[in-house]
């Protein structure tokens, strides 16, 4: 009764916190023509994509406009730099809790940055649309956005540390999942009389739920033998193996990808360039530029997440190996052979599923799947996958906790 006591706890916490959120996004700013400002907007692709992401807020202005994109690409820029720097890295490898605690710190304090450079192009972008704007307005939007923006990352530490799941996925699918009914509706207005694009959509959306599920549950099973494990004979114990997933990122390398294709947009909207527009809205410059996006996303997490050299040394201290691969140096190059591979893989089928409208669309004349977006569809899947199974870990390590007393 106690351990369900504690998950009730946990998963109250998580929905109260994401109730907050919610609602912060729908207080606005004052001294915003809300009108004229949602009429200018109707169109743009990049504000449409940010709401997604948002839930809405770009569309408000609200107190939680920015949401946790800038924590998301705080996290990203503070990665990088431990690839980039030597003494981050081995801060985060050799100083334990203390290292991660100064990893967050950095992280935090580039979140409070990066909030204020997006809430300044915010204020600048709707001065056209406030009644009375000044410096004294401007300063204030911006540390208001600002604000908001570091009570969400603090809301999504919250969550990871006292409630159910990561924090900031879970704000992320909350926000996808508000514009649902949005998107269903503006959906069957245009395909009122018209059965087969009804039909299209749900075995589209069936089709791409088997498929995402399949990656994010894929496993490369590599063998490892220990002198312990080995029986009269000889024979490898098969349940001793180190599983490698076909997608080590998850859905945030089609996030970000999505994130940056529309970059190279916002930044030509004040361009007169005509050939350097026509070769970025080119169809063809689009899939290559995407496709090489989600690539090299994928990858940039696999490294992050699987140090293939620390794999290595571990297997050395406990004195196991893979069959027919001597430790060490041929061992890391096996390893970074396989993850490579599986990595591309995943990146592959992750950007097929992606551009799957605009590949039925050319095949169909069909457009399905308007306004709902795969990209959205991978997020909710792979974030509802990872919720569920650290559910399920919580509830068997308690279970292990109460035989050991």
């Amino acid at each position: 009764m106690e351990k369900n006591k504690k998950l009730i706890n946990k998963i109250t916490i998580t929905l109260i916190i994401l109730f907050i959120s919610r609602i912060g996004i729908f207080i606005p700013i004052p001294g915003i023509n809300q009108n004229e400002f949602n009429r200018s907007i109707g169109q743009n692709n990049i504000i449409n994509f940010l709401n997604v992401f948002s839930g809405g807020g770009f569309s408000t202005i609200g107190i939680f406009s920015l949401g946790i994109i800038p924590y998301i690409n705080s996290s990203i820029i503070t990665q990088l730099l431990i690839k980039i720097i030597p003494k981050l890295e081995e801060i985060q490898k050799d100083e334990g809790e203390i290292g991660k605690q100064k990893i967050n710190k950095i992280t935090k304090y580039l979140t409070g940055l990066w909030g204020i450079i997006q809430s300044v192009i915010i204020g600048l972008w709707i001065k056209p649309y406030t009644f009375d704007w000044n410096i004294h307005y401007f300063f204030d939007l911006t540390i208001t956005l600002t604000t908001g923006s570091l009570i969400i990352m603090w809301f999504s530490e919250i969550i990871t540390e006292y409630g159910i799941g990561n924090g900031a996925s879970l704000l992320i699918f909350q926000n996808i999942v508000s514009n649902i009914p949005q998107n269903l509706q503006s959906y069957t207005n245009n395909n009122t009389n018209n059965l087969m694009p009804t039909l299209l959509l749900l075995t589209s959306c069936i089709a791409i739920l088997i498929i995402n599920i399949m990656i994010q549950d894929s496993k490369r099973k590599i063998n490892i033998i220990a002198s312990k494990h080995l029986g009269e004979k000889n024979q490898l114990y098969k349940q001793n193996y180190i599983p490698l997933k076909l997608n080590q990122g998850g859905v945030m390398p089609i996030i970000f990808a999505s994130a940056a294709i529309n970059l190279p947009q916002y930044l030509l909207i004040n361009i007169e360039n005509v050939m350097l527009k026509e070769i970025f809205n080119n169809s063809i410059f689009y899939l290559l530029e995407y496709s090489v996006l989600i690539i090299g996303f994928s990858y940039f997490y696999s490294s992050i997440i699987l140090n293939t050299k620390d794999i290595a040394e571990n297997l050395q201290k406990m004195g196991a190996s893979i069959p027919n691969i001597r430790p060490g140096e041929e061992t890391i190059q096996y390893l970074n052979q396989i993850i490579s591979k599986l990595t591309f893989i995943g990146a592959f089928f992750l950007f097929i599923i992606a551009q799957f409208p605009l590949i039925t669309s050319n095949i169909t004349n069909i457009n399905i799947l308007q306004g709902f977006g795969t990209t959205s569809l991978l997020i909710l899947v792979g974030v509802a996958i990872e919720t569920a199974k650290q559910i399920q870990t919580y509830i068997i390590s308690e279970q292990y906790d109460s035989i050991v007393k």
